[in-house]
C-alpha cells in the first residue's frame, strides 16, 4: 500500500477525490483501483508541522539575550514538532510506521517549501521507506490522475529539497544572531523593544526607508507654464509653449511676458508628425504581476490576493498560485481554446469570445517552454466554476485572471498619435499633442487606465496641414509645482521586491537578482511586508506604505551594513540556486553563513560608536515598546455579582478574578450593538444593578437608547427601557 502525504487538508481532499475513498481520523483511505492496486492512505500536514528548534533547546543558556552568547550556532540543526500540531504528527507518523506502507508519495505543493515541509516531516518520524514525488499544477480531477500517473522519483527534486533547507537554515542564523545582538545594543541606547532582522525583510525595509528620505527631503520648487489657445479657419486647438521640449518655466517673469507677448498674435503650423503605436496584449499572471494588479484595481494587501488565489486552487478552478512564470508549455496551450469555449457560456465573458485568434500555441509571447520554472503561469483550469457561488473577492480574483487569458488571444491595440507644432509671431513655438484609437484590440477585454498607458492621452484634433495660418484667441498662464517622489503601494512594494536587483550598482549582482526574482520569492513576499507591519517597522494607510520611527532607527542603525543591501541576498540567491540544481554544496554554504555570523556581530559593536539617531523620535519607539513589553495592571472596577471576586478590566471585556479557579463566568463583553461598555457605566452596574442610559446601540438599521441592567433570577445582563 501507498501513503500520499499532502501539505494541506484540503489539498488531500482534492487528491482523494477522484477516487472511492471512505474518510478516516485524519485521513482517507483510498479503495483499490488502476492508479494504486492495492490502495492508499492519503494523509496531510497542516503546513509546517515541524519547525526550528529555537536556541534554548540547544543550550539553556542560549535563552537569555546577552553578548556573551553571540553568535549562537548549533552543531547541527534540529527540527521540532510545532506544539499545537502534534495531533495530526502522530496520525502520520502511524501511518508511515504500518507495516503494509511500502511506498511513500510526497504530495505537498509543487515547490521547495512543499518539499521541505513534507520531508521533514518524514525525517522526524525516523522513517526509510521508498519515495516517489507527485508534481502537478492543477488540483483538478484529470491533472491529479495524471500526476500519480506520472510520478516523479525521489532523486528528482532531492536538490530542491537541500535548497530549501538550506535557506530555512541560513536565514535561522541570521535572523537569531542579527536580532539579538542589534536590540542588546539599542536597549543601552534606551530602546525597550524587540528588532528584528531578516535576510529579505530588513533589505526591503530599507527600500522603504530611502524613499521616505526622498520624500522628506524633497523640496518643491515652483513653475509656470504658458498655454494657448489657437483658432485656424474655425478650427480650435490649444498648445503649450517650449524650448527644446521643456514646458516649464521656472521664472514667473519671463512666463508672464512669453504670455504677453503672445496674445492676439498670428500663428502658424510649422510641422505636423503621425505616428502609428502597437500595443501587443499584456502578459499572462504570475503571483507578482497578479498582486501587483489586484492592489491597484481594488486595493486588495497581496496577502489576501495571495489568500483568495490559494482558495481557488483548493476549488481546482485555477492552477498553482505561487508561479513566478509567466508563460505555458504547449501542453498547457493546447487547452486553452476548450476552456476559452466553456467561458464563452459565462454572462460575463459571452461578449469576448470567441476571439480574433483561436490559439496562441505558436506565440512565443505566451508559450515558451524555457521560461517555465517549476510551474507555468496562473490560468483558469478546464473546471469553470459557477462564478455566482464564489464570494465577491473570489469573483473578483478569477475575473482578472480569466480576462488575462482571453486578452492573450485578441490583436494588438493601435494608435495614432499627432505632434504639431507651432509658432507664434515666428518666434515663440507651441507644441500641441493628440491620440486616435485606431483599433481597440485587446483593450476591449482590459481596460488600461491612463496612467497604464506609455503615453497621455492627447486631445482630438481636427485635421489640420503644415503651413496653415491662424490666430492665437486666448493665453492662459499656469502655475505649478514640483511633486515629491509618490509613496509605494503595497503593489508597488510587491513589484519593487521583485526588482530589486535595480537599486544595486554592482551590475553582476543585478544580474543575480534579475534572475533569481529579487528580495523574497512568489510564496513569501506578501508575508515578509506582513511582517514589516506586525514589527511595526511599516505602516499602510489610504494604500500607501509608510515607514514608521522605529523602521528608521532600525536601518539608520545598520547604516552600511550588509544586512540592510540586497547585494546579501543576491550573492545567497545565487548560492540556493546552484543547491537547488545540484551544482553547489549545502554544508558549504552554510559554513560560509557561520563566518558571516561572527562578521555580523563584530560589524555591529563597531557601529554602534557612531549612532546618533538625532532625527528620529525616539519616544514614540519607546512609548510603543512599553506598551508590549511592560506587563499593564489590570483596572479592578468593582465586586463581582456572582461570587466574591474582583471584576476586572481585561481589555476586550469585564471578567471576573476567580475565573481560573472556581471557574466563575460572570463576563461583560466591552463593545455591545456596537457601543463601547466604559469603566464608569460597569462600575455603576455592579454597585446598582444598573447603567447610565446608554445611546446609540444599533441593531440592523434602527438604533434605540437604552439602559443595561442585572437580572438577579437569571443572572445575566439585560436592556431596560425608560417609560
Amino acid at each position: 500500500m501507498k501513503i500520499v502525504i499532502a501539505e494541506k487538508p484540503d489539498q488531500a481532499a482534492k487528491l482523494a477525490a477522484p477516487f472511492s475513498f471512505s474518510k478516516k481520523a485524519g485521513y482517507f483511505e483510498v479503495k483499490p483501483n488502476t492508479y494504486f492496486p492495492n490502495g492508499a492512505l492519503i494523509t496531510w500536514a497542516i503546513g509546517h508541522l515541524c519547525e526550528l528548534k529555537p536556541p534554548e533547546e540547544y543550550n539553556p543558556a542560549w535563552k537569555k539575550w546577552s553578548l556573551e552568547t553571540l553568535p549562537i550556532i548549533p552543531e547541527r540543526f534540529e527540527y521540532r514538532v510545532t506544539k499545537t500540531k502534534y495531533k495530526q504528527f502522530n496520525i502520520i507518523k502511524t501511518l508511515l510506521k504500518r507495516p503494509d506502507v511500502s511506498e511513500i508519495i510526497i504530495g505537498g505543493d509543487a515547490g521547495r517549501e512543499g518539499e521541505l515541509i513534507i520531508r521533514t516531516i518524514i525525517r522526524i518520524c525516523g522513517v526509510n521507506k521508498p519515495m516517489k514525488r507527485l508534481w502537478i499544477s492543477s488540483l483538478t480531477e484529470g491533472a491529479v490522475k495524471n500526476g500519480f500517473a506520472n510520478l516523479l522519483t525521489e532523486g528528482e527534486t532531492r536538490d530542491i529539497y537541500y535548497e530549501a533547507l538550506s535557506r530555512s537554515c541560513a536565514d535561522w542564523l541570521i535572523g537569531i544572531n542579527a536580532s539579538r545582538i542589534y536590540t542588546i545594543l539599542l536597549k543601552e541606547k534606551g530602546l525597550m523593544d524587540v528588532f528584528s532582522i531578516g535576510r529579505v525583510q530588513t533589505p526591503t525595509l530599507a527600500l522603504i526607508v530611502k524613499r521616505e528620505h526622498e520624500i522628506a527631503n524633497f523640496k518643491p520648487e515652483p513653475f509656470w507654464e504658458v498655454e494657448a489657445t489657437f483658432n485656424f479657419d474655425d478650427k480650435t486647438i490649444k498648445g503649450k509653449w517650449h524650448k527644446n521640449n521643456v514646458t516649464r518655466i521656472l521664472e514667473e517673469k519671463q512666463a508672464v511676458a512669453i504670455a504677453e507677448f503672445c496674445k492676439n498674435k498670428d500663428v502658424k503650423i510649422t510641422n505636423i508628425k503621425k505616428e502609428r503605436k502597437e500595443y501587443q496584449p499584456p502578459f499572462l499572471f504570475n503571483l507578482s504581476a497578479l498582486q501587483a494588479t489586484a492592489n491597484k484595481t481594488f486595493k486588495f494587501p497581496p496577502q489576501i490576493t495571495l489568500d483568495i488565489l490559494q482558495k481557488l486552487y483548493l476549488k481546482g478552478i485555477v492552477s498553482y498560485p505561487r508561479s513566478d512564470s509567466q508563460f505555458l508549455t504547449k501542453e498547457e496551450a493546447k487547452g486553452l481554446p476548450n476552456l476559452l469555449n466553456q467561458l464563452s457560456k459565462m454572462k460575463q465573458y459571452e461578449a469576448f469570445l470567441p476571439p480574433p485568434n483561436a490559439s496562441i500555441m505558436n506565440n512565443k509571447r505566451y508559450v515558451n517552454e524555457k521560461k517555465v520554472t517549476d510551474h507555468h503561469a496562473i490560468i483558469p483550469t478546464e473546471q469553470v466554476p459557477d462564478t455566482s457561488k464564489l464570494s465577491a473577492d473570489e469573483a473578483k480574483i478569477y475575473d482578472l485572471i480569466a480576462r488575462q487569458v482571453i486578452a492573450a488571444h485578441y490583436n494588438n491595440a493601435v494608435f495614432d498619435y499627432t505632434t504639431i507644432n507651432s509658432l507664434v509671431d515666428g518666434r515663440a513655438e507651441f507644441i500641441t499633442k493628440g491620440k486616435v484609437q485606431i483599433e481597440e484590440g485587446w483593450r476591449k477585454v482590459i481596460f488600461t487606465s491612463k496612467e497604464n498607458s506609455d503615453s497621455e492621452d492627447g486631445q482630438e484634433l481636427p485635421n489640420l496641414q503644415e503651413g496653415e495660418a491662424g490666430q492665437v484667441t486666448k493665453v492662459d498662464l499656469k502655475k505649478g509645482e514640483t511633486q515629491a517622489p509618490k509613496r509605494y503601494t503595497e503593489g508597488n512594494l510587491i513589484t519593487l521586491m521583485k526588482s530589486a536587483g535595480k537599486h544595486l550598482e554592482d551590475t553582476e549582482l543585478e544580474k543575480v537578482l534579475a534572475k533569481t526574482e529579487g528580495l523574497g520569492t512568489e510564496a513569501t513576499r506578501a508575508g515578509i511586508i506582513n511582517l514589516l507591519k506586525d514589527r511595526n517597522y511599516i505602516e499602510i494607510s489610504k494604500n500607501q506604505v509608510f515607514a514608521t520611527q522605529k523602521g528608521l532607527l532600525l536601518i539608520e542603525a545598520l547604516g552600511e551594513s550588509i544586512l540592510a543591501s540586497p547585494s546579501m541576498t543576491g550573492k545567497w540567491e545565487q548560492r540556493l540556486s546552484e543547491i537547488g540544481e545540484g551544482k553547489a554544496s549545502p554544508k558549504a554554504f552554510i559554513e560560509q553563513v557561520k563566518k558571516l555570523s561572527h562578521k555580523l556581530m563584530m560589524d555591529a559593536k563597531e557601529q554602534k560608536v557612531n549612532w546618533t539617531f538625532e532625527h528620529i523620535e525616539m519616544e514614540k519607539i519607546s512609548s510603543n515598546s512599553k506598551s508590549k513589553f511592560v506587563k499593564k495592571e489590570k483596572t479592578v472596577v468593582g465586586k463581582c455579582k456572582l461570587c466574591d471576586g474582583q471584576i476586572l478590566d481585561f481589555g476586550k471585556f469585564y471578567g471576573c478574578t476567580n475565573y481560573k479557579t472556581s471557574n466563575c463566568k460572570f463576563s461583560i463583553s466591552k463593545k455591545i450593538l456596537g457601543k463601547t461598555v466604559s469603566q464608569a457605566n460597569v462600575k455603576k452596574l455592579l454597585n446598582t444593578g444598573e447603567t447610565n442610559v446608554i445611546k446609540n446601540f444599533k441593531k440592523g438599521e434602527k438604533t434605540f437608547d437604552a439602559i443595561l441592567g442585572w437580572n438577579e433570577k437569571e443572572n445575566k445582563i439585560e436592556f431596560r427601557f425608560n417609560k
